[in-house]
């Protein structure tokens, strides 16, 4: 009952006319981020950042997690009307949304990709409040070895996300390594500051992140050009036949994308991807798919929405990232001074229930918002992406530069800008670095403490359940994509 209790006094605090207000620019938000192919959620919330420095945390963290959830449904535009995934969870359905878009049929595939994410939306969500504050409550035995193991679990999860183990690990390093300027919390004394006053403090999360995610995308996408798009959208509510083939791959959809965005080291593109083999595979007729399939669409829509809120999950219950945006999402309550992880639901609750709230809040507007907007979202296609990039790159320089009054601040912005246009050219994953950047003060201090408590011993991690389990995850992680490589050819003939 007291789940009940929290979620009522969640609903009572997401539903004041400013919370409101910033789970509508979420959602909104996220709609325009994800219908811009290389402009995702994590750029967008990267950009806000700044802007929502000294704001109340509450309200920001609503509206991230509109904007994460919101691009699901966005990068479904792009992938239906000009088959370019505006995310890369949206990939599947450009499969057969594109067909049917071609064959007329565009309202058809966006209504039910809107229903879909609704329904698996809602789902997630309750997911979330369910599973979430037991996860927390187990793990409130953590102490130094098990918060160390946490974040070694969160750099391999994440790194083992993207198409290489080894890159993302290296950024991840270079991320803790980055971490380790500034004053030394325990010593107090200056490391790697290179005689400069203004290296003291380190190197801003902010300015980090919106130069990786904000100068870094606007740069790898300017030469991006994109085919004509589908603008004709009619008939958004699909038939009765339509809705009866949907029915089931819409919870199919909904299950996989929940328990994938949960597992560390997955996320709602893989969850895309399941839960479109397995409409394939439980279906009458595969032969139909790739050739406009209704189902090809439902499935891949909900699992890619319900992925979105159970990646939440870890991130709130155990600090443990699932995918790229909640990375920067914990590092933005970090920003704010709320430690995400075991305590975050006993010290922070009234945070937590409120977002919880808005999510469901956040999924009917979007519905409301989908249906009979979706036209005038596909007459924004229209725009040539050449006219938003130097307002994007005004809004980083402006943000990052009012944060502190620093001109410094700028400079490294343009430095980390072109690393972050060489590590997306040639396909190395930022948010590892962004990862290990957040984490480095915790991944230190449990370090040290647990050296401390074993008198130097490394067993310590070792001998505890707890942290020894969560080590074997970290290596499952990173040995699994090169188990995979090894023994597909044994496993699949001809590959």
């Amino acid at each position: 009952m007291s789940v009940i209790y929290d979620l009522a006094a969640g609903f009572a605090g997401a539903a004041t006319p400013w919370n409101l207000l910033m789970c509508f620019a979420g959602v909104f938000a996220g709609q325009l981020v994800g219908a811009l192919p290389g402009i995702g959620p994590s750029s967008a919330i990267a950009l806000l950042l700044p802007l929502t420095f000294g704001a109340d945390p509450t309200s920001a963290i609503i509206l991230f997690a509109g904007i994460y959830y919101g691009a699901q449904y966005g990068g479904t535009l792009t992938s239906v009307l000009i088959s370019v995934p505006g995310e890369p969870s949206s990939v599947m359905t450009s499969i057969d949304g594109y067909q049917m878009a071609l064959q007329g049929r565009a309202g058809a595939a966006l209504g039910i990709a809107a229903i879909g994410s609704f329904i698996a939306g809602t789902i997630s969500t309750v997911g979330l409040m369910l599973l979430a504050p037991p996860l927390a409550r187990a793990a409130l035995a953590f102490g130094p070895p098990e918060y160390f193991a946490l974040v070694v679990l969160g750099l391999t999860a994440l790194a083992a996300v993207g198409g290489s183990v080894l890159k993302g690990l290296t950024t991840g390093m270079f991320g803790l390594l980055i971490s380790t300027v500034g004053i030394d919390q325990q010593t107090g004394v200056a490391r790697f500051a290179f005689d400069r006053i203004w290296l003291l403090d380190g190197v801003g999360f902010v300015v980090l992140t919106v130069a990786l995610f904000g100068v870094g995308e606007v740069l790898s996408s300017a030469g991006m050009s994109t085919p004509r798009p589908i603008t004709t959208v009619k008939n958004l509510l699909p038939s009765r036949a339509e809705w009866k083939q949907s029915r089931m791959p819409i919870l199919r959809g909904s299950f996989i994308g929940f328990v994938v965005g949960v597992l560390p080291a997955t996320g709602a593109t893989i969850a895309s991807f399941i839960a479109y083999i397995v409409e394939k595979k439980v279906a009458k007729d595969p032969s139909r798919f790739g050739k406009g399939a209704i189902e090809g669409v439902a499935g891949p829509e909900s699992s890619n929405n319900a992925a979105a809120a159970g990646a939440m999950v870890p991130m709130l219950a155990l600090g443990v990232p699932g995918s790229g945006t909640t990375a920067i999402i914990l590092g933005a309550l970090i920003m704010f001074g709320i430690r995400p992880g075991p305590e975050l639901f006993d010290k922070n609750a009234a945070l937590v229930w409120t977002v919880i709230a808005s999510m469901y809040i956040g999924n009917v507007i979007l519905l409301v918002m989908n249906l009979p907007l979706a036209g005038l979202f596909a007459q924004l296609l229209r725009v040539p992406y050449s006219w938003l990039y130097p307002p994007i790159l005004a809004l980083c320089v402006a943000g990052v530069y009012s944060q502190a009054n620093s001109i410094e601040d700028v400079w490294m912005l343009v430095v980390f800008g072109a690393l972050g246009w060489a590590m997306m050219r040639y396909d190395w994953p930022a948010a590892p670095m962004i990862l290990g950047l957040v984490l480095g003060t915790i991944f230190e201090n449990s370090l040290r403490q647990s050296m401390t408590l074993s008198h130097g011993s490394v067993e310590i991690f070792f001998t505890r359940p707890i942290s020894a389990v969560l080590l074997a995850c970290a290596a499952v992680a990173v040995l699994s994509p090169v188990l995979v490589r090894i023994f597909r050819p044994r496993l699949v003939p001809g590959a």
